[in-house]
C-alpha cells in the first residue's frame, strides 16, 4: 500500500502540467491558466464560475456551455458568489448587462488553441 502511494506521488510529480482551455459560446478558446475556477453546486443555473481578476474576465458555465464576460469587477464576482440565488443575481446583474454591451468582450481578444 505504501509503495503504491509512493509510485502514485512520483507519477504526479513528474506529470506535465496542462492548462485547461474552454470554448465559449462566441467560439473563442480561452486558456484558464490565469483564472480561479469554482465548481458551483448550489445553483441550478450556474455550474462553474472562473474569474481572472487582473483582466476582469468572467467565464461561467451555464447548462454545460461556457460564456465570457469582460470588465466584471471582483466586487461583482464576490456578490455573485455570495448571493442567496446565484442564478437570479447572474441573470439580473451580469447576463442582462451584456446586451447593453456593459460586459461584452472585444472580438480582438480571440485566444487560439495551442
Amino acid at each position: 500500500m505504501v509503495r503504491a502511494l509512493a509510485i502514485l506521488l512520483a507519477q504526479l510529480a513528474t506529470a506535465p502540467v496542462v492548462s485547461e482551455t474552454v470554448e465559449t459560446g462566441e467560439r473563442h478558446f480561452v486558456d484558464l491558466k490565469t483564472f480561479e475556477c469554482r465548481d458551483i453546486t448550489r445553483s441550478t443555473v450556474l455550474q462553474r464560475v472562473c474569474y481572472d481578476p487582473a483582466q476582469q474576465h468572467l467565464i461561467v458555465a451555464l447548462n454545460g456551455a461556457y460564456d465570457r464576460y469582460c470588465g466584471v469587477t471582483a466586487d461583482t464576482v464576490e456578490h455573485l458568489l455570495g448571493a442567496p440565488s446565484m442564478g437570479q443575481f447572474f441573470n439580473q446583474n451580469i447576463k442582462r448587462d451584456v446586451t447593453t454591451a456593459r460586459y461584452a468582450c472585444p472580438t480582438r481578444e480571440r485566444i487560439q488553441r495551442s
